[in-house]
């Protein structure tokens, strides 16, 4: 079992709960197939199941040898879900499609395609229940879209500026004063068009829990374009040096939705997966009318992985796993 799967059963587990990815052998060192137990949702229970039982079901996952040079395969069903006839097989297909859609060479994927997965039967669910009330308002959707069309060609000739339209101002609600304070050395990813959304990172070295709300602070408090974005997610990881002799400090870790969903927490994974420390990432989105659904976790952790690779953050590490050399 290589590196890279040992460490994301550990994730995996500490995120969705123990024995959540368990191997079918007693040896996990060289296991190749797991049991993945996809997370249970409320709104999908069926009023035959028991209260508290599981509605959802459990999958057959290989790992090749080669992984994560090559995508897993979900290989059947070990568990159908309780009281929902059906649901077995519906899980395991669009698990499968999932897992093909999420899947980036020399890149895990499970985290990934877990919260896809739980998106796409979220929302399957809401469009069953509501078929049409979000898509009224075709003229506000156009005036969005054109908006966030023409803040894109904005940015572009304007989000590599330093400059602020408003320096020294209170941080609008964040408590923090940026009176006075230098502006953050924010690295930029390339601003990224999505069917008429805007995406852009930008990430820069923190030491403190502080510096990091502060740099926020002072971004929002003085761009106005980012300021006006539908979405900012951000994200932050810093890990205190601890005494001579005495190991690693204290470390801290935040991030914040911002209204789009589960964002924030994939974005943190990210730094997470990547080992990446003493990096605080904004990541702002401009929407433009048309709803990207689960795809935009993707393009969200796309852009802030071009921008953290361009801050130079994560350089060594990516070319190690290019050589195939072990991160440890």
């Amino acid at each position: 079992m290589s590196d890279d799967l040992l460490d994301e059963v550990e994730a995996i587990n500490s995120i969705y709960g123990p024995d959540s990815l368990t191997p079918t052998t007693p040896d996990a060192s060289s296991a190749h197939e797991y049991i993945l137990k996809l997370p249970a949702d409320e709104a999908f229970s069926s009023p035959n199941s028991p209260t508290g039982s599981s509605t959802s079901s459990s999958l057959r996952i290989h790992f090749p040898d080669s992984y994560p040079s090559c995508a897993p395969i979900v290989v059947g069903t070990h568990h159908s879900s309780g009281g929902v006839k059906g649901a077995g097989a519906k899980d395991f297909e669009l698990f499968r499609t999932v897992l093909g859609d999420v899947f980036q060479e020399g890149c895990v994927c499970l985290f990934d395609a877990i919260e896809e997965f739980t998106r796409r039967r979220t929302e399957a669910l809401e469009e069953r229940e509501e078929p049409s009330s979000e898509e009224g308002g075709g003229t506000a959707a156009a005036a969005a879209a054109a908006a966030a069309v023409s803040a894109a060609e904005e940015t572009r000739s304007a989000v590599t500026t330093k400059g602020s339209d408003a320096p020294g101002r209170e941080d609008g609600g964040h408590g923090l004063s940026t009176t006075a304070m230098d502006p953050p050395d924010w690295t930029l990813s390339e601003v990224l068009v999505e069917n008429k959304s805007t995406f852009v990172a930008r990430v820069a070295r923190v030491s403190s829990p502080e510096e990091a709300k502060r740099y926020i602070a002072y971004l929002l408090a003085t761009d106005k374009k980012t300021r006006g974005a539908t979405h900012n997610i951000t994200a932050w990881r810093i890990r205190a040096e601890g005494p001579a002799g005495a190991g690693t400090g204290l470390q801290f870790q935040d991030c914040d939705d911002d209204g789009e969903t589960a964002a924030g927490g994939r974005l943190l994974h990210l730094l997470q997966v990547m080992d990446v420390w003493g990096v605080v990432v904004v990541v702002s989105r401009w929407f433009g009318g048309v709803k990207l659904g689960p795809r935009r976790f993707a393009v969200i952790n796309g852009v802030a992985r071009d921008g953290l690779v361009r801050a130079g953050v994560v350089r060594e590490k990516e070319e190690g796993r290019d050589k195939g050399k072990k991160r440890r």
